[in-house]
Formats: C-alpha cells, structure tokens, sequence
C-alpha cells in the first residue's frame, strides 16, 4: 500500500463526544491529532499504524482509546470496506503492553490494571466486532499483546524476516487478553501450549505451516535481489543493513494489497455477516474467559511475580525466578513483595507490617526490641 500522506500521519478522527457530531458518522475531515496511531483512508481500504516505532510499537493506554477511536472511525465510515492494522517501521508489529508503564503505574496500583485491561478489551473487540474485514500487516516481530491484536483481526500477512511469541509467563504475566483464548483454535492445543508456556518464538515460514498467518512475504534484500529463505545470519544482517543486505517491505504491501482488492470484490453485507458467523468459536473462548481474567491480572498486579519481571524487564537483567521459588519452597509465599502484613511495631503502635521487615516502616524501631518476634529469614 502507498504510504500515509503527511496530513494523514499526523491527524486522526475526533470521537463524537469531543466534537458534538453524530456517532455513526466517521470524523471528516480529520480534526483532532493522533499522538501514537497513523490513520490513512484511500480506495476503499483503512490503514491504522501503531506509532511507536522506538518502543517496538507497544501500546500504552493512551494507544488503546486512539486504537479504539480510530477502528470505529473505519467501522462507521461506509467508504472503508477493509481494515490493514500494522505497525510502524521494519523492527517491530508489536511487542504488546507497554512493560514500562506495568512497572511505573500499574505495580503500584494494580486496581489501575483493571482499568487498563478494560480499554485493552475495547481495542480488542473494536477490531473483533468491526462488520469489516481485517488484515494484519505484520511489519515485524509479533510478541505479547501484539500477537493478540493480530489474532483480533481476521487474515494475516508476514514479512518474511519477523517472528511471532508470547512472553507473558516470562515477565510475570499471563496472556490472557486473547492468547489463551485464541491460539489453540489458530494452530492447535500442543503447539499453543509450548507458545504461552515456554515462549517459543515461531519464524513467519512456521507460522504459514501452522496456520498462525495466511501468506508469508519475502522482505530481506541482498544487492538487490530477493532472499527467498533467509538464514538466521541473513535475517540478522537485514536488520541491520550489513553486509549488502536489508529489509524491504514492498512485497509484504503487494501481498495485503492483494488480499484487500480480493475482499473488496466481494459483497460487504455478507462479508459482515461471514465474520459474525465465523467469529463464534473466538466469541465463545473470548466471553467464557476475559472477564475473569482482567480481574484476576488486577489483583495479581500486587503479588511478587509482575513486580520482579516487570522491573527485571526495565532494568535489562535476568528476572530472578529461580530465589522467588526457592522462597516460595522454603517458606511458603511469594504473594507478598516482603511477606504477608501480619506485623506490628509495640513502639508506635503500627500495624500490618510486612512479616519480612526487621524495622518498623513508619518510625524506624527494631521490631524485635519492640517486643515483636525475630525477622523472617531472608
């Protein structure tokens, strides 16, 4: 697809509630600037861009109400007869949640998680529920959330250089918002068990042979001439742009190009109605589960596991699981970041004091001079 204009990249539609128009009509002309989404209409096909490519495309909450906003937008406006999510650049689709804003925000308030999970949900069931076909350009890598939003839409295209995974368990969290759901109706029990499970990275050709996408594109040039089947060496100087080779995403366009023209032809009325048929089996998984999960993830959000792996993420280092479950073997929590709030200091009076604290948090007493028992062994 040819891409955005510079109008187009820097603008996007006004909800109804800030302009005072009618909610079934799409915004025209664009009023109000998007900050992380590309909005782009031409010849009958909507195309919205993640655009954070410094971030590899992870949403944050501002990403999810304007992802939201701007599916609608397409939803509304009879013009659109395809969806293309994507995202920005080469290196990333997306890598999902935003982990700094997990462990700057909601580590601290996890009641905020539950919030956050409630416009993720939105953006999921915007793209779900949309009556229009959609097609996820999957630019780069595919990871976390990001794979769940492409697993929202309804066809997917793979540059030939990118990969799809999930991390959740590995950064103390649980794919929930769609994975668990979805992946096991794409490519069966087993092989979604060793993606949520143990965060196997799956190659775009792999994703082809399980049915993860539809097609795969070829995107790593060599001086000029395609690389059908780039090794891992290859794929690595591509992204790089060493040795002669590159990333190139023209093919990848012409493959949703194709894809696009093909659903145009078709009637959208029945189109409609073909995806509400189709979607029961996703519907079904997705309503059995989501509720519970978003609020099981914002009661977990308080617990030692997202703490650690959110922070072992931000600082770049190995999440050290290995002592939270040697905590867990030899004294039996790992709920509570210093134990559970049973302590109280017999100087000041104050209570609900970690069971690991040898000191009092509030005036600094030794809990043990206090009167209190000895601190929990470290």
């Amino acid at each position: 697809m040819p891409p955005a204009s510079a109008k187009a990249r820097s603008e996007g539609p006004s909800p109804p509630e800030e302009t005072g128009m009618d909610p079934l009509t799409p915004s025209e002309p664009p009023r109000s600037p998007f900050r992380d989404i590309l909005y782009e209409r031409a010849d009958g096909v909507a195309r919205i861009t993640l655009n954070r490519p410094d971030s590899h495309n992870a949403y944050t909450t501002r990403t999810l109400r304007e992802l939201s906003r701007a599916v609608w937008n397409a939803t509304v406006d009879d013009r659109v007869g395809v969806i293309v999510l994507t995202g920005a650049g080469t290196r990333a689709f997306s890598t999902g949640g935003d982990v700094r804003e997990y462990a700057a925000r909601f580590v601290r308030r996890p009641h905020d998680y539950w919030k956050y999970m409630a416009l993720f949900r939105e953006a999921v069931e915007s793209l779900l529920r949309c009556g229009k076909p959609t097609i996820a350009r999957l630019n780069g890598i595919v990871v976390g959330g990001g794979n769940e939003l492409h697993l929202a839409c309804d066809l997917s295209v793979a540059a030939s250089h990118i990969y799809l995974g999930q991390v959740g368990v590995g950064v103390g969290s649980v794919a929930s918002g769609g994975a668990t759901q979805w992946l096991p109706l794409a490519v069966g029990d087993r092989r979604a068990r060793a993606m949520l499970l143990m965060n196997e990275r799956v190659p775009a050709p792999q994703a082809v042979q399980w049915g993860l996408v539809n097609a795969s594109a070829p995107s790593i040039l060599h001086n000029e001439e395609w690389v059908s089947s780039p090794t891992p060496e290859e794929l690595g100087w591509g992204q790089k742009e060493e040795r002669g080779y590159r990333v190139d995403l023209r093919k990848l366009d012409e493959a949703v190009d194709t894809l696009a023209t093909r659903l145009l032809g078709m009637f959208p009325e029945c189109l409609r109605y073909t995806k509400a048929q189709t979607n029961f089996w996703k519907e079904l998984a997705w309503n059995q589960t989501v509720g519970h999960a978003q609020e099981w993830l914002s009661l977990h959000f308080a617990t030692a596991e997202p703490f650690e792996g959110m922070h072992a993420f931000v600082d770049k280092r190995p999440a050290r699981v290995a002592e939270l479950r040697q905590r867990v073997a030899r004294l039996g929590d790992a709920d509570f970041l210093h134990g559970p709030p049973t302590r109280s200091c017999g100087r000041c009076g104050e209570t609900g004091l970690p069971e690991g604290f040898g000191y009092c948090g509030r005036c600094g007493s030794p809990l043990a001079e206090a009167g209190e028992g000895p601190a929990r062994p470290a």
